[in-house]
C-alpha cells in the first residue's frame, strides 16, 4: 500500500496498471482523407465509441502552439491562476471536478466556446488568446467533417444531420484544457493517481489532442481497461451520450479516464460538441427501421445537461432516461 504524505491528496485514489487483453486489436485508426472514411468511423463507433484520427488538415504546429501556451499559463504562480476565476462551472479549477465531490490530481482551464476566452490584460493573455481563437476554428472545421464523414457512412440524409446540432449558432461548445502535474513520490511505483476518474462525455462527440506523455484509459465492453497510447500529432474522438441516443445505442458512449503516473506531466485539449439547449435529442428516424422501438425516452440538451451537472462523474446518466 502507498501512503500519500500530502493530506490534500487522500481523498484522491490510486489506481492500478491497465493490460491490453490478448483479444484487444488496438486503438482504431481512422484516416480522414481517404475515400471510405466514413465506414471507418462508423465501424469504430459501434466498436468500441473512440478512435485515433489522422491525417485531418490541422498543422501540428497549431497544436504545439496552443500546448505550448497551456503550459505557460500552468507554470504561473497560483495566485495568478486563481485570478481567472472558479471553475463554477467555468474558469480555472484546481483538483476538484464539479461540485458534487468528484477530485483528481489535475488542474484546468474551462471556457464556453462561443464567449471571449480571455481577456486580453498582459501580452501573455493576448497570445494564449490568439492561439486558442485559431485552434478552435480549426478544430470546429475538422469536426464537421468527421460528422458528415459519419453521416456518409451511416448513410442518411441530409449528410450534415449530425453537423448541424454540434455547428449551430447556439450549440454548446467547451473547450477544456487539463494540466497533470509530476507527483514524484509516485516514481518506481507501478501506481498512477487518479487524474480524471471513469465516466462518459454526455456531449454528441469530443475531441481531444494530448501531449506525448500516457495517461487515457478506455473500459472495452467487458469492464476491463485500456491504455491508449499518446500520439501529439493525432486527435482522438469520443463518442458522447447524445450520440449513443441519436443512433438508438447503435454507437456506443465511450468510459474513459485519466490516471496521473506522477512521472511527466500531461496537457491535453478537449472541445465538447454538444448541440443546442432547446434540440430535442432522440433516435434519428433514418436510422430507425420498420417497428423498431426507440430504447431512449425523449430529452432536450438542456435537460439531459442539467441531469449531468448533478450527478457525480462515474454515474450512468442514461440510465434515467431509458425505456
Amino acid at each position: 500500500m502507498v501512503v500519500l504524505a500530502n493530506p490534500a491528496l487522500h481523498s484522491i485514489p490510486l489506481v492500478g496498471s491497465p493490460k491490453h487483453g490478448a483479444r484487444f486489436p488496438g486503438i482504431p485508426v481512422v484516416d480522414l482523407s481517404r475515400p471510405g472514411a466514413g465506414e471507418a468511423i462508423v465501424r469504430a463507433c459501434e466498436d468500441l465509441g473512440f478512435f485515433k484520427l489522422v491525417n485531418h488538415g490541422i498543422p501540428v504546429e497549431l497544436m504545439r502552439r496552443l500546448e505550448a501556451e497551456a503550459v505557460k499559463f500552468f507554470s504561473l504562480p497560483q495566485v495568478e491562476k486563481e485570478k481567472s476565476g472558479p471553475a463554477n462551472p467555468f474558469g480555472y479549477g484546481d483538483k476538484r471536478i464539479g461540485v458534487n465531490g468528484d477530485v483528481g490530481w489535475l488542474e484546468y482551464l474551462l471556457f464556453v466556446v462561443t464567449s471571449d476566452p480571455l481577456s486580453c490584460t498582459s501580452m501573455t493573455a493576448c497570445s494564449f488568446r490568439s492561439a486558442l481563437s485559431e485552434y478552435l476554428v480549426a478544430v470546429r472545421k475538422m469536426a464537421s467533417d468527421v460528422l458528415r464523414s459519419m453521416a456518409e457512412g451511416l448513410k442518411i440524409e441530409p449528410r450534415d444531420a449530425l453537423s448541424k446540432l454540434a455547428m449551430d449558432e447556439h450549440s454548446d461548445g467547451i473547450i477544456r484544457l487539463n494540466h497533470y502535474p509530476p507527483y514524484p513520490q509516485l516514481r518506481g511505483l507501478n501506481r498512477s493517481l487518479t487524474g480524471f476518474g471513469e465516466h462518459t462525455d454526455p456531449q454528441i462527440i469530443s475531441v481531444l489532442r494530448s501531449n506525448d506523455s500516457s495517461g487515457l484509459q478506455i473500459s472495452l465492453e467487458d469492464g476491463s481497461w485500456v491504455s491508449v497510447p499518446p500520439d501529439q500529432a493525432s486527435f482522438f474522438i469520443n463518442v458522447g451520450d447524445c450520440l449513443q441516443v441519436l443512433t438508438n445505442g447503435r454507437f456506443r458512449s465511450v468510459r474513459h479516464r485519466v490516471a496521473a503516473n506522477g512521472v511527466k506531466p500531461r496537457v491535453s485539449m478537449i472541445y465538447f460538441f454538444g448541440p443546442p439547449p432547446a434540440q430535442r435529442i432522440a433516435p434519428l428516424p433514418q436510422l430507425m427501421g420498420e417497428g423498431k422501438q426507440s430504447k431512449y425516452k425523449e430529452f432536450t440538451w438542456g435537460e439531459y445537461k442539467k441531469a449531468a451537472y448533478r450527478s457525480r462523474l462515474g454515474d450512468n446518466r442514461l440510465v434515467q432516461f431509458e425505456k
